[in-house]
């Protein structure tokens, strides 16, 4: 398994080149979980797409998120992005 940041900006490839520029994001629905050093957040995510035809339409995803907490920080160590099924 690769890491760091050049490894996760590479999964974003696809995403990024049918996406309208620059990228907005709107989250709601945000629900945050956290302990002591243990935290996992959900939300609703908003942008807009580019389809096939070059047409701008909404796109809403799910964002699920796992962090812990290292030297006082937290740190992202899980990401997770799902759109509806259709």
């Amino acid at each position: 398994m690769s890491r760091g940041i050049d490894d996760y900006m590479a999964t974003w490839e696809l995403f990024l080149s049918c996406t309208e520029k620059p990228v907005t994001f709107n989250f709601t629905d945000i629900e945050v979980t956290a302990g002591s050093d243990v935290a996992f957040a959900t939300a609703v995510g908003h942008c807009v797409n580019i389809d096939n035809a070059g047409q701008r339409e909404p796109l809403e995803f799910r964002l699920t998120m796992g962090l812990r907490k290292r030297a006082g920080r937290w740190i992202v160590t899980h990401e997770h992005h799902s759109l509806p099924a259709v």
